[in-house]
């Protein structure tokens, strides 16, 4: 599913400019966060935003869809004003049933194009 999260935002952030990719286990996520603050970190979606806050789970997931824009931020709104506990359960969730909702897929980590490389930090 993380897969197919990042395939999403890649084909609706039409400038190209909203969002780069980092795994939670490489250098880039392992220099800009603290080791005492990844250790406490779910293994999920992780967004460290501009101003430096580190949104996790449903939260990044609402703030994914505000900096995409037109009706996905309409969408975040909506789903925003959901409890945060709610939508983190909802969220584990559908992460305990993906496998079995959407299907594995063998590509996980595919070979990212050229032209998208630069969006990708180590």
């Amino acid at each position: 599913m993380c897969h197919r999260a990042v395939k999403f935002v890649l084909r609706h952030d039409r400038s190209g400019r909203a969002f780069r990719f980092a795994p939670l286990q490489g250098e880039t996520f392992a220099a800009r966060i603290p080791a005492e603050r990844r250790a406490g970190l779910p293994d999920s979606i992780v967004l460290l935003t501009d101003d430096g806050a580190l949104l996790e789970r449903s939260n990044a997931f609402l703030h994914i869809l505000r900096r995409l824009g037109g009706a996905w931020a309409v969408l975040a709104s909506v789903l925003g004003v959901i409890p945060r506990g709610l939508r983190d359960f909802l969220y584990d969730f559908v992460a305990r049933v993906r496998y079995r909702v959407f299907g594995r897929q063998d590509d996980v980590c595919p070979i990212v194009p050229k032209e998208l490389r630069a969006r990708f930090d180590p």
